[in-house]
């Protein structure tokens, strides 16, 4: 437990820092500082943990309207999450109580979209799959592992230069993403919202509308928050809509993705491939992912466990931002405010 705080004193409690370096925070004077740093905290003692905080700093740590009541964090006054996404946090609690958030909006743009490159080339190129084949000894049995790469109507894979790039999400990542296509020699559709007029100019690049970026887009990126607006955003419809060379890769939130939806859609050859990073419930296992059940294991699915956002430049960005954002609020220029 750390000192009671007063008006010119911050106890600042810093969790799961195993994801994310320790900054070395230099607040403004008058302000003195203590922390209490926990590598990872249990839901059981997560209370504890938080009671003596003004300020709080965290990854992916569930914070409820419980855990923001004045009972359990009497003292608590700011909350930087040391990540882009804050739906872990919930804001209307932090809103009635006036406890300003913050996040590192932008930190890993450059790992998010390199790692949504990736799973693209992986779910093309059938990458996993000839990786499976090639170890168990199937190239000099079956002679050939061509058709192996072909899709359910014989065709061979697109290359770059005949794809069509959509991208739903155009924040830091969906531009970074919009970049790395046009350089490889796609074509690349910005959607629009769902359901907005087609004609509608939303930023300083022209939209295309939702409906025509899910059917002309042999890719499809995913790269915006998950908001009740945005959950099953692409579901059967939409993935009966695709064409059947299409591949589908999120690297956003897990539930924007209807899973059962998804499982059809790749039994039934609606679409070619698809490649998550993300997961309706995580930790993902087979116990509570569709994605991951047995009956999956022949699809062309690419997955990998919410791990786009690694880097060393990731790592470096967090640190700095983390920083700037707990020093800017004590200095009352507070910055990357959520709410």
């Amino acid at each position: 437990m750390g000192p009671s705080p007063s008006p010119t004193h911050h106890h600042i409690v810093l969790l799961q820092t195993q994801y994310y370096p320790v900054p070395d925070f230099n607040l403004p004077a008058p302000y003195t500082w203590t922390r209490t740093v926990h590598e990872e905290v249990s839901p059981a003692e997560l209370h504890a943990a938080i009671h003596d905080a003004t300020i709080l700093v965290l990854a992916t740590t569930r914070l409820d309207a419980v855990a923001l009541s004045p009972e359990v964090t009497p003292h608590l006054r700011f909350i930087n999450c040391v990540a882009s996404g804050t739906d872990s946090i919930d804001l209307d609690a932090c809103r009635k109580r006036g406890i300003v958030v913050s996040n590192c909006s932008g930190a890993n743009i450059e790992a998010v979209s390199e790692h949504a490159v990736g799973l693209y080339f992986a779910a093309r190129r059938k990458v996993l799959e000839m990786h499976r084949l090639t170890r168990a000894g199937e190239w000099p049995r079956r002679g050939t592992l061509m058709f192996q790469m072909l899709d359910r109507e014989g065709g061979a894979p697109l290359t770059c230069r005949e794809e069509v790039v959509g991208i739903i999400g155009y924040g830091g990542i969906g531009k970074r993403i919009a970049h790395l296509a046009r350089s490889l020699g796609m074509k690349v559709l910005i959607s629009g919202r769902k359901g907005a007029d087609s004609n509608t100019r939303q930023t300083e690049e022209q939209r295309t509308s939702f409906e025509e970026v899910i059917k002309k887009s042999t890719v499809l990126f995913l790269a915006l928050p998950r908001t009740p607006s945005t959950i099953n955003l692409i579901s059967t419809p939409e993935l009966q809509s695709m064409s059947r060379h299409a591949v589908l890769v999120n690297v956003s939130r897990g539930g924007i993705v209807d899973e059962a939806a998804l499982i059809t859609a790749l039994n039934e050859g609606w679409i070619a491939g698809a490649a998550t990073d993300v997961f309706a419930k995580e930790p993902a296992g087979p116990e509570n992912s569709p994605l991951l059940g047995e009956e999956t294991k022949d699809l062309n699915l690419t997955v990998s466990p919410h791990m786009a956002w690694l880097a060393d430049k990731t790592w470096t960005n967090l640190r700095v931002m983390a920083k700037e954002n707990v020093e800017g609020w004590c200095a009352g220029r507070p910055c990357r405010v959520v709410t």
